[in-house]
């Protein structure tokens, strides 16, 4: 006789169903785990073995066959531990079989026969749902499971699985886990000073846009990105459900809170490409998809790795990361909005005494460790001048988070009504996400705005993403304006955050300039 029991092997942020066969067969004694299991499937046999024992079940003096299909499928961790174990009680008729067959299962189990936190269970309560299965899963991931709208069965222990299929007690559903609020972050109206980055924060904010910036240390390059977060609305219902599967695979969950909360993430400038991109040996998802709908922030951007860097130029296009197997590929979402931060050269590039004293050479070769189609992806770039005494000095702005953050909801409402017909097709209704199709439609601008966009074009050599990036920046800040139309005022702001000449290192006033 063979017990069957449905669980689900990961493939990015998809579950795959995986059908756990057990069969008892004549021999010698043995426990055989086959269909392509890593090495922690591999020692499930023992963690099975163990928590059998703890409960006073002792396997038959038989062969045990365990098949995991599709053999093909490659099989990773330790939560195929509960469906084995239930596959084998039911072959051993501990568990009636015809009851199994109702239920999906995924957690690892202890040497005790305790269920511990198990990393995936959310999109694996979405697929069993999709089954029309119900989910039995640890009792500490009840709370997550619960949100796929789906029948949970949280269990603490195996022994609790067995008396309620016995129907000596009965286990209860879950509740969901909460949503956190999110605590008030950084403020605005903390930055003295450099109220022009604040403007073009604002309209990044606004519209979604990559943004690099470029000042001397201490400027407040690193204070403005922290604050980017508070600019953002919420994360909609369909936004939270792909962050928090993301989130679900990676472990990163606890039990069952979700947040509305859009994600920000800071990696360290001596990150890997695993770590930023994802992969490994499970091929988890790196920052830029765990910064998902929301911000990756690279602080000290030239001293990131350049192999890194231009990693990062397939996602920004895509919106996915993909990582490359020999036998398979594995995708995980990462439709993240850049932020950066540098300095203009290794010494720091200040004023006075902070001055670099190598000259423009000193500056060149430090930005050139960044790629021109790196660059060219950044849809924003801005100079934050040094904050001087005299900034420090004056009162605390009266404008903060809150007054900007409403513009940018304004803003956005616009942007979402413009692409509704798009919904389904892009994965934000910003304006950096325009498909490249609707532009000429979506974004028209007037005579004088068309006639300054193609001699600059032609001036500034802006390459094709860099004509249709300044369209979309331009059309931000109409937004912004409340304007139906994008006008030339516009299409210049937009080019005056773009454009950077060769030539142009730092101006009289000790500001810095990025050169291209």
């Amino acid at each position: 006789m063979v017990s069957r029991v449905t669980t689900f092997a990961f493939e990015g942020v998809e579950a795959q169903p995986v059908d756990v066969q057990v069969q008892l067969v004549g021999g010698n004694p043995a426990f055989h785990v086959v269909g392509l299991p890593d090495k922690a499937v591999g020692e499930s046999r023992e963690r099975v073995r163990a928590a059998l024992m703890a409960l006073g079940l002792a396997l038959p003096p038989k062969r045990v066959i365990v098949n995991l299909a599709p053999a093909d499928l490659p099989k990773e961790g330790s939560h195929y531990d509960l469906a084995i174990a239930l596959a084998l009680l039911g072959t051993m008729g501990v568990v009636p079989d015809a009851e199994l067959s109702k239920y999906a299962a995924i957690g690892e189990l202890s040497l005790d026969g305790r269920l511990g936190e198990t990393a995936g269970i959310l999109p694996a309560a979405m697929a069993a749902e999709a089954l029309g299965l119900s989910l039995i899963c640890p009792a500490a991931g009840g709370g997550e499971a619960a949100w796929s709208g789906g029948h949970i069965l949280p269990a603490p222990h195996l022994m609790a699985l067995i008396n309620h299929f016995a129907g000596r007690s009965i286990l209860s559903p879950p509740q969901r886990g909460e949503i956190d609020l999110a605590p008030p972050g950084p403020d605005l109206r903390d930055v003295k000073g450099q109220e022009g980055a604040k403007r073009v924060l604002e309209i990044a904010a606004a519209g979604g846009h990559n943004l690099l910036l470029c000042g001397p240390p201490g400027s407040g390059k690193s204070m403005l990105a922290e604050r980017l977060p508070g600019l953002l609305p919420p994360l909609s219902a369909r936004e939270l459900l792909e962050v928090s599967q993301i989130m679900s695979v990676a472990g990163l969950l606890q039990r069952g809170r979700l947040s509305r909360v859009r994600p920000f993430r800071a990696p360290h400038h001596s990150a890997s490409m695993a770590a930023l991109v994802g992969g490994g040996i499970k091929a988890k998802p790196g920052e830029v998809s765990l910064a998902h709908h929301g911000v990756l922030f690279l602080d000290e951007l030239p001293e990131f790795s350049a192999t890194v860097l231009d990693s990062l130029r397939q996602p920004l296009e895509s919106g996915e990361a993909v990582i490359a197997r020999a036998n398979r590929h594995v995708r995980y979402p990462a439709r993240f909005q850049l932020l950066a931060a540098m300095n203009p050269c290794r010494c720091g590039g200040g004023a006075g005494a902070a001055a670099c004293t190598r000259g423009p050479r000193c500056a060149a070769d430090y930005q050139a460790r960044i790629s021109g189609p790196f660059l060219d992806r950044m849809d924003l770039f801005f100079d934050t001048p040094p904050v001087t005494a005299v900034d420090l000095a004056l009162p605390a702005p009266k404008e903060g988070s809150a007054e900007v953050r409403a513009r940018v909801a304004r803003a956005r409402n616009r942007q979402a009504d413009r692409l509704a017909e798009f919904e389904g097709q892009i994965a934000r209704p910003v304006n950096a996400d325009i498909p490249a199709g609707a532009l000429d439609r979506l974004i028209a601008p007037d005579a004088a705005g068309a006639a300054l966009l193609s001699d600059a074009a032609e001036k500034l050599r802006l390459t094709a993403r860099g004509y249709t990036r300044t369209l979309k920046v331009a059309r931000t800040i109409a937004d912004l304006d409340g304007a139906d139309g994008v006008r030339r005022v516009h299409l210049a702001e937009a080019l005056s955050y773009r454009y950077r000449p060769p030539s142009e290192m730092a101006s009289p006033g000790g500001e810095a300039r990025l050169a291209r």
